[in-house]
């Protein structure tokens, strides 16, 4: 690189954060701040698109004072509704700016996050005190909804149960059907058990459809070469004006297994451009898993990664793709192929 001052490192930071500044981290992603029920386009080759518009503007209703009916304000009794709505569907067919439209649309307190987020922040807070955070929310958004283990599993229902329990609703999204979630990883009746009580708690609303950015799986993220290439794309970042970290790959991915993840947020605080250097595949599921969290995160806020080595979207070696969690990886090597810039 040029005579500029070395960037700073993110393994030189060790974040702390409050459990009232984690709740305020679970907003939508900055790409939907402004996503509505207006500006949600459905497909009409798909018609489930328009369908599950419609029901979700039905489930915002909800929030508005009951109207009387019938004579006297006697009117039929409608059943009861159900106080969650999941989207099922593939990638890029809008279940996220619908589910973010919904949050906008909803009254406070609420909370909008990742499966693995709501997970990382009772891990990091204790149970207890992630009920009484949680406590008197009115509505709680749950993206990506995954069961990566049945702790998680039982964890997540029984914490969902309490807050329904106090009047909290609920919309999730996921690409699996709850009966389906989890299939193919564990096999324990317990789990599959736990899975339907889960599922018992929303109206299932299916949405088909192509993914609408069209993307490119079969391509790479972007790899520079080492050495000249990869310090003048730094040096030409770094001139533009942008924050910018700079790592070694391997090194971040051991920082990371000193941070709890949902600290990941504060960790790339205040940065435009991630650098990373010499990136090889990964061996060991569990680091895997922890860079998945961190590129959820990184993806989420936007910010651009320029690697060197191996593209990023191949770093998940051996039969991690082959796993039960093929599904986690192939969206994280999504999200890098779309975050590695020049």
């Amino acid at each position: 690189m040029s005579g500029r001052p070395s960037p700073p490192r993110l393994t030189e930071r060790a974040p702390s954060i409050s459990g009232a500044e984690l709740a305020g981290t679970l907003v939508p992603p900055r790409q939907f701040d402004h996503a509505s029920f207006e500006n949600y386009r459905p497909d009409r080759d798909y018609p489930s698109q328009g369908e599950a518009l419609a029901k979700i503007r039905h489930f915002a209703e909800g929030w508005k004072p009951a109207k009387a009916g019938g004579f006297f304000g006697r009117g039929k009794k409608t059943p009861p509704a159900k106080p969650g709505i999941y989207l099922d569907g593939g990638f890029g067919v809008g279940k996220t700016h619908l589910l973010a439209a919904l949050w906008h649309a909803a009254p406070g307190p609420k909370y909008f996050g990742t499966f693995i987020e709501y997970t990382a922040l009772i891990g990091a807070l204790g149970y207890a005190n992630a009920v009484q955070l949680f406590a008197g929310a009115k509505f709680i958004a749950i993206d990506e909804f995954e069961l990566d283990d049945p702790g998680d599993t039982m964890l997540m229902t029984r914490f969902l149960g309490e807050l329904v329990a106090k009047g909290t609703r609920l919309a999730a999204t996921s690409n699996t059907p709850p009966n389906a979630l989890g299939e193919g990883r564990f096999a324990a009746s317990d789990f599959l058990r736990e899975i339907q009580a889960i599922a018992d708690r929303f109206d299932i609303v299916r949405i088909d459809g192509l993914d609408y950015r069209r993307r490119d799986i079969e391509g790479h993220a972007v790899a520079l070469a080492a050495g000249a290439e990869f310090d003048a794309a730094v040096d030409a970042h770094l001139a533009a004006g942008e924050r910018l970290t700079i790592d070694s790959f391997g090194e971040l991915v051991r920082h990371l297994g000193t941070i709890h993840p949902s600290r990941y947020i504060k960790l790339i605080d205040g940065v435009d451009t991630i650098a990373l250097s010499d990136v090889t595949p990964l061996t060991d599921q569990t680091d895997a898993l922890r860079l998945v969290a961190f590129i959820d995160r990184v993806y989420d806020a936007q910010i651009g990664i320029l690697a060197s080595g191996v593209p990023l979207d191949e770093v998940f070696a051996g039969d991690m793709l082959n796993g039960g969690y093929r599904k986690k990886y192939l969206r994280a090597a999504s999200r890098m192929i779309a975050s590695a810039t020049r």
